[in-house]
């Protein structure tokens, strides 16, 4: 039996893959993408110790503009580790292991993908954890967990054909309860529109604590994310969790919507990462300076005891994501147990 532990527990370190060259969907924006990655390693690194992944044309780089980071590498074809990295989990006794489910690069849509589907195997050998092999594909954007058996997920990207479709539902959610713990699987339907992804839970919704969930939300009728968002805001309303409560939901305003070219990106403040005393959260300025605002005191808000560092979120989110989707938690080998 297996529980995934929640963002907010204490990290040894936290994973970074280094972005590649080849893989990047607007090649001429390599360097503002390496400095965006840059930018988000040395933030989490005035939190705890960050291991970049990479491949050994760029070690170079990357020890030039995160001297303070640890490099190890291991050959990727792509670089976002939430997703193809290992699912760190906690055994009965507190002891973590990491899960090495299957990565098809979200649906066939990028290829290769062969040396990103071992990357996890390669950082739990490498760290010496058990390696529990699933034979689902899975990423974990797609997932979000409180820490004491909810999982929080998408059916638009979890139930998608593209991903596993031999497999039922009843399926996919006996794999969540064997592999995460799960007692509950809160099923959003969709995640925010456009999202390359088909729809990441981590751009639309969010634990902060173990009974509160923070929601991306659209007040914009005409916007294509004003159904979906509240859509996804009357699920969780509806929610009544294994004690017999309901779920405290905290709203948050999306940025305007912004765009690369004909291409609607997919601006999410959901999409922070939850560091050792810390939040490093992406903001997008320009015309949404106010919603950045709002976003920065809401998060405030809901961490109260954690310092948060802004970073430019543009500078990631033309390749389709952001620092969540860049970054792995690597929580303590042992389990802190909760008085």
């Amino acid at each position: 039996m297996y529980i995934m532990p929640a963002e907010w527990e204490k990290h040894e370190r936290t994973f970074v893959e280094w972005c590649v060259h080849d893989s990047l969907v607007f090649p001429d924006n390599y360097e503002e993408v390496c400095n965006g990655y840059a930018e988000t390693i040395n933030a989490i690194l005035q939190f705890e110790p960050v291991t970049v992944i990479v491949n050994q044309e760029d070690v170079e780089k990357v020890l030039k503009l995160c001297p303070k980071a640890s490099i190890l590498i291991i050959e990727h074809n792509d670089a976002w580790c939430r997703d193809n990295g290992p699912t760190f989990v906690y055994d009965k006794k507190g002891a973590l292991h990491g899960i090495n489910w299957q990565f098809n690069a979200w649906g066939e849509r990028f290829k290769p993908y062969d040396l990103d589907n071992k990357v996890a195997q390669k950082v739990l050998s490498h760290f010496n954890f058990p390696c529990i092999d699933s034979d689902i594909v899975l990423e974990g954007g797609s997932i979000h967990s409180n820490g004491r058996g909810i999982i929080l997920t998408t059916r638009e990207c979890l139930l998608n054909k593209n991903r596993n479709p031999h497999l039922s539902q009843e399926r996919i959610e006996a794999e969540l309860k064997s592999k995460l713990g799960a007692r509950q699987i809160i099923w959003l339907n969709k995640g925010l529109f456009g999202d390359e992804t088909d729809g990441h839970v981590d751009n639309a919704a969010c634990f902060s604590d173990e009974n509160t969930v923070i929601i991306q939300m659209c007040y914009d009728k005409s916007d294509e994310n004003y159904d979906i968002t509240h859509e996804n805001l009357e699920i969780l309303r509806a929610v009544i969790d294994e004690n017999g409560e309901k779920l405290n939901i905290i709203e948050i305003e999306q940025p305007p919507k912004r765009f690369h070219g004909d291409i609607r990106l997919t601006l999410s403040y959901i999409n922070f990462y939850i560091a050792n005393g810390g939040i490093v959260l992406p903001v997008f300025g320009e015309d949404a300076i106010d919603t950045d605002k709002k976003a920065e005191k809401v998060i405030k808000s809901a961490f109260p005891n954690r310092r948060i560092i802004t970073v430019d979120g543009m500078k990631l989110i033309k390749e389709g994501g952001n620092v969540h989707c860049i970054t792995q938690q690597m929580p303590l080998r042992q389990r802190i147990k909760k008085r």
